[in-house]
């Protein structure tokens, strides 16, 4: 198991986080992280930042000493044709998306709206990950989520603040399950996140990388998996998967 990278954090700008972003930077180089990933939430979130702060992304450094860092957004799913409160503009500022539905910014649909939301909401070329769809409180149909990642070559999360003992997310470890069953003869790579909103989580995060067949159970209960739709065979280079995925969030 290495520890690579963490794609799904947020600082003091999201406004229910409680780090700076060069604490974050510090605290992922501590811990020998290759990459790193801010995603501060979007417009309807309650006390979150203006768009404006997207806009200026250009001035951060993409790199500090041996970590790559790449500035996104976790972006609301706002309707279920997929709809997301980012403009245009903003979109082209942020070097990837992840896309999630909160119960705060749209109500639970029945399984077939909430999946359709989240498929469509794929579609957009700056989305890379689906944030947190093991929430129980939107009931998805994991094999079509499953198939329309591989088709829009999109990560899937299943996310480590989800099973903490005090999460209000339903039912998510059996949902984790339940997805990860729709890969796991598929010979695909997973990946382990946390959505850190502090920075010393860092220190406790397993941010992991295993191949398809290392995986057994009493794994999907510890750590966040995101599914990645890429068919890697043999031994995976720590380099070559850092630099792949960095190049993939831009």
């Amino acid at each position: 198991m290495i520890d690579i990278l963490d794609v799904h954090t947020h600082t003091i700008a999201s406004g229910h986080a409680y780090s700076t972003l060069q604490e974050m930077i510090d605290s992922a180089k501590t811990k020998g992280l290759k990459l790193l990933g801010i995603t501060e939430h979007t417009n309807k979130m309650p006390g979150t930042c203006s768009e404006i702060y997207f806009y200026n992304f250009k001035v951060i450094p993409r790199k500090q000493d041996d970590l790559l860092i790449r500035m996104g957004a976790e972006i609301n799913i706002i309707d279920y044709d997929g709809t997301m409160d980012l403009s245009t503009k903003a979109f082209s500022k942020i070097d990837y998306g992840i896309a999630s539905l909160h119960d705060i910014c749209i109500k639970p649909g029945s399984q077939e709206e909430n999946t359709s939301a989240i498929i469509n909401a794929m579609k957009h070329d700056k989305i890379k990950i689906i944030g947190h769809p093991d929430n129980g409180y939107y009931p998805v149909d994991y094999e079509k989520l499953a198939l329309a990642a591989k088709e829009y070559n999109v990560l899937l999360e299943l996310n480590n603040s989800s099973v903490r003992p005090d999460g209000e997310r339903l039912n998510s470890r059996e949902n984790m399950n339940h997805l990860v069953d729709k890969w796991i003869n598929r010979k695909r790579c997973v990946y382990l996140y946390k959505d850190i909103h502090i920075f010393f989580y860092f220190l406790f995060a397993f941010i992991l990388l295993l191949s398809q067949k290392a995986i057994s159970k009493r794994n999907l209960f510890n750590v966040s998996f995101i599914i990645y739709s890429f068919n890697f065979s043999g031994e995976i280079a720590l380099y070559s998967i850092t630099n792949f995925i960095a190049s993939t969030l831009v």
